[in-house]
């Protein structure tokens, strides 16, 4: 009898370690810990837009206490979908961060079937009257890339030599074609024709060799300033820029500053970067939730007035740019933030 009574006690001592133990590798749920996913189509690395997202929410996680998960879902579409339904199903995720058009749908359907998860959605616009009438779970995030983009062909415009640029995007998206509409207006500006900008669509976001072969090309066809905005598949463009000695711009991260780290040879090609501030806007998110502000069921839209989009400014820049290109670079930021320069948009 006295040996039974040993072993219940044991099984029992047994089981709350056990139970202990599995609360601690879950995250969150049993300590009051709030759990952030965010889902990415692609991997982390590309030192642009999906860095620039992560940095963000590590930020937000180190200082408001959550526990921050980056779910990686690779290049494959074929596994985006069910990375981001096993993340909403995971019953100790309270918040699912999302960055990816291709994900929107499922978007939609998830917010109205797990009313008790929250969403942030950035660079795409939720549809809140019609497609997702009712989701007040979610909160989207939008970007003036357009008026950075200004900014950054008036800059590419005025540096040029040979009176042609060039634009390489990842895929032919709504997004992609914003960012070019307001770079193809900031180099007319400076005296750059609609001809003269050489716009291509690589089809990808992860294939660098694409976006060096596209590169190749425009420089071959007298372009001597390339704007990446192609995710993985742009660092073919540093690649190229770097090879036969011309210029590049970089785009939504300060990608000269991050490249010096491991190849300071072709970070000295990228003149600036065209920031679309992501990890600004994601930590600034988590503040406004904090304070019981994150205004759910809306789209916001950040351009360089709500520091959603600017310019590096970097050592590059610094050293490159003539002065008189630098003066004119601020006054065009400084009106566009006033309004008294208006940039064209595809929204």
């Amino acid at each position: 009898m006295k040996i039974r009574r040993i072993t219940i006690l044991s099984l029992l001592v047994l089981g709350s370690i056990l139970l202990a133990a599995c609360g601690g590798a879950t995250g969150a749920a049993d300590d009051g810990t709030m759990k952030i996913v965010y889902v990415i189509t692609g991997t982390l690395g590309d030192k642009s837009f999906i860095d620039s997202a992560n940095r963000g929410l590590v930020k937000a996680a180190e200082e408001f206490g959550y526990e921050y998960v980056a779910v990686e879902a690779g290049t494959d579409p074929a596994k985006w979908e069910p990375a981001f339904v096993d993340t909403v199903q995971d019953p100790d995720v309270d918040f699912v961060i999302v960055g990816s058009n291709d994900l929107m749908e499922i978007l939609y359907s998830s917010a109205s079937d797990y009313p008790e998860k929250k969403f942030i959605v950035f660079d795409n616009v939720v549809d809140f009257e019609d497609e997702c009438s009712g989701c007040d779970n979610i909160y989207a995030i939008q970007y003036k890339q357009n008026e950075g983009s200004f900014v950054v062909g008036l800059y590419a415009g005025l540096m040029s030599e040979t009176g042609m640029i060039g634009a390489v995007g990842g895929q032919e998206l709504p997004v992609i074609a914003d960012f070019f509409v307001g770079y193809v207006q900031g180099a007319g500006v400076a005296g750059i024709t609609e001809e003269n900008v050489l716009l291509q669509y690589a089809g990808d976001w992860g294939d660098p060799a694409k976006g060096k072969e596209l590169a190749l090309t425009m420089y071959q066809q007298g372009a001597d300033i390339i704007f990446q905005v192609a995710g993985g598949t742009g660092m073919g463009v540093f690649q190229a820029a770097e090879e036969v000695g011309k210029w590049a711009i970089g785009v939504d991260s300060d990608q000269g500053m991050i490249i010096e780290e491991t190849n300071p040879d072709q970070a000295a090609v990228i003149l600036t970067s065209m920031l679309k501030n992501v990890d600004n806007s994601l930590y600034r998110a988590f503040e406004l939730y904090e304070a019981g502000n994150l205004p759910f069921g809306t789209n916001e839209n950040l351009g360089i007035a709500e520091g959603g989009v600017g310019v590096a400014y970097n050592k590059y820049f610094d050293e490159y740019t003539p002065d008189d290109v630098k003066k004119l670079i601020l006054e065009a930021e400084a009106s566009v933030k006033s309004g008294e320069i208006e940039v064209v948009s595809v929204f």
